[in-house]
């Protein structure tokens, strides 16, 4: 899946398939191709480019993601061919070939980001040669995250696959208003817009957005919608029966480069026989089970605990720490969300679960351990955390000044209509108890350097490295938030019950839990205006948007559960 990329050779290792023991039933070879059929590789003995013509050397330069001697061939290249050619004709041609072995999942994503990394740097050599020709660019789109929202990976991943397919991409970054939108539009003079978003708030906006075209006579504009919270039936559905033009679903880049190409083709076209031809096809939308969050809760939770299991208050109020060991917090790191999710690296049709799994020890393990050498002194890990006293009034919690009986503010959060009718609130003693219950809460950062950081590797055209960075500084501020959540557990009193290997934590395998405002329990962004009333995280440089959503993005925060049958459910 990987070969190296600024050689021409290069094998990933290969685990032996046999033991001297085992008598060979089979033909070695024809397994041997069959295990290496999705991997990205060159021979170590031979010259993978020779006797190939230079358009089919280029074209293994993006398809393999090489860039040792592109410069020279791109040279030999200009001998034959316009630099516009070079770049319609070879370069494009081996980025669709890309894109149809992502489609077919036979190449990572993180390949996909290496080929373009090879597709700009070629592009880069010969823009000295380019002759600008009015109408050349194969169409053109406007990006944007919108407003409230700062998560912008998957916007920059589409910019990523369109720049480098022959699309002129205009990114104007994220929490944008639409106002700024389409004055931007108009400036740009691009033929579509793209709207990108992650959080449930963000859809309401792009139908609000929607709405706003429509009533400037904008409707003639195709709208292409992507994010982490929207699904394919509500875009094709919901906010195509009210905005009056054509509004597109892609649930990733690659989505995002096939419905540019059907507007492109299709830009000179009746207008009858457009809408026909581009009608959105409604599919199911896949649940990704893998989320924790989804996870239903099935133990049985009708009765508050007992007073002997209310934990001592360790104190009253928030600290704060900024001092912190990184490798002691990569230990944290859950390397199936990090090496799956972030970086989504997916198992090829073929390979079994246990090589899929000693394949990323070889090669994902290697990236995640040099990332943690160079990011040691980028990351800037900083805790704020506390105790308060608190009981529970409905579906509310109430938490008490320092007397423990002056309501101070309170939480409420939302229950379950059907199955066990949960509330977060069910976890603690009643305002009429004879004793106050505790609840505890956290709010973690990596630091603003790591967005500093990915940023510059984006703009200078190190896509890899950038897919690879935004997921390190994610994944290690959710291990500064599991690591002390640990240090909280023992605070309370009952940290002794951990399990001894850090991957049983993952699994929630410790007594209480540690639930993050916006995901499915409590829902609610705008809670976080109380967590800061609370725990004061400006003192540790994290702000919150307009959006209640925290700033830098590689922090998050918290409440923390001492109830032994807390875990996560869902909210129906």
């Amino acid at each position: 899946m990987q070969g190296a990329p600024d050689s021409d050779h290069g094998y990933p290792s290969l685990r032996p398939i046999m033991s001297d023991q085992q008598t060979c039933t089979y033909d070695p070879l024809i397994e041997l191709m069959k295990r290496f059929e999705n991997v990205r590789a060159t021979s170590s003995t031979e010259d993978a480019f020779a006797g190939l013509s230079v358009e089919d050397k280029l074209k293994k330069h993006i398809v393999d993601g090489v860039k040792k001697n592109l410069e020279s061939r791109l040279e030999e290249a200009l001998q034959r061919y316009s630099a516009l050619d070079i770049i319609n004709q070879i370069l494009l041609d081996g980025m669709k070939t890309v894109g149809e072995l992502f489609g077919s999942g036979k190449m990572q994503l993180p390949f996909v980001l290496q080929s373009a990394e090879v597709m700009k740097a070629a592009v880069r050599q010969l823009e000295p040669h380019l002759e600008r020709v009015e109408g050349s660019e194969r169409g053109s789109i406007l990006l944007a995250t919108v407003a409230g929202d700062v998560h912008d990976i998957g916007k920059n991943l589409v910019d990523i696959i369109l720049s480098n397919n022959g699309y002129r991409v205009v990114n104007i970054g994220i929490k944008q208003p639409i106002n700024a939108i389409l004055e931007k539009y108009h400036e740009s003079g691009c033929q579509v817009i793209g709207l990108s978003g992650l959080l449930v708030k963000s859809t309401v906006i792009m139908k609000e957005n929607l709405l706003e075209l429509n009533g400037r006579g904008l409707s003639h504009v195709p709208v292409i919608l992507g994010g982490a919270a929207l699904t394919r039936s509500y875009v094709e559905q919901d906010l195509s029966a009210i905005y009056k033009g054509r509004v597109y679903y892609a649930q990733d880049a690659f989505e995002g480069l096939r419905l540019m190409e059907q507007i492109a083709e299709t830009s000179a076209e009746d207008k009858a026989e457009t809408e026909q031809d581009l009608a959105p096809r409604v599919t199911s939308h896949r649940v990704d089970t893998t989320d924790p969050d989804l996870y239903t809760f099935h133990g049985v939770k009708s009765d508050t605990p007992a007073a002997e299991q209310i934990p001592q208050l360790p104190f009253y109020g928030a600290r704060t720490r900024t001092q912190f060991d990184p490798y002691e917090v990569y230990k944290y790191i859950n390397p199936t969300a990090l090496w799956r999710g972030q970086w989504q690296f997916k198992r090829p049709d073929g390979m079994s679960n246990p090589e899929f799994t000693a394949w990323l020890d070889d090669q994902a393990k290697p990236i995640q351990d040099r990332l943690q050498r160079e990011l040691a002194r980028v990351f800037d890990l900083r805790v704020t955390w506390g105790y308060f006293w608190c009981a529970s009034e409905g579906n509310d919690l109430v938490i008490y000044q320092e007397d423990a009986q002056t309501e101070r503010l309170r939480f409420t959060f939302p229950r379950q209509r059907d199955g066990r009718l949960l509330c977060l609130s069910d976890f603690f003693l009643p305002t009429h108890a004879p004793q106050r219950d505790v609840v505890g809460f956290q709010l973690v950062t990596a630091g603003a350097r790591v967005s500093e950081h990915e940023r510059a590797l984006f703009e200078k055209g190190d896509f890899q490295d950038y897919l690879f960075v935004h997921g390190m500084g994610v994944e290690t501020a959710e291990a500064l938030a599991e690591y002390w959540h640990k240090v909280m557990r023992h605070e309370l009193g009952f940290g002794h019950n951990d399990p001894e290997e850090v991957k049983a934590l993952f699994g929630v395998k410790y007594q209480g839990c540690r639930y993050s405002f916006g995901y499915p329990a409590c829902p609610n962004l705008e809670d976080q205006t109380k967590l800061f009333e609370l725990l004061l995280p400006e003192k540790i440089g994290v702000e919150m948007s307009e959006e209640f959503m925290l700033v830098p993005e590689q922090s998050t925060s918290a409440v923390i559960i001492h109830h032994p049958s807390a875990k996560y459910f869902n909210i129906r």
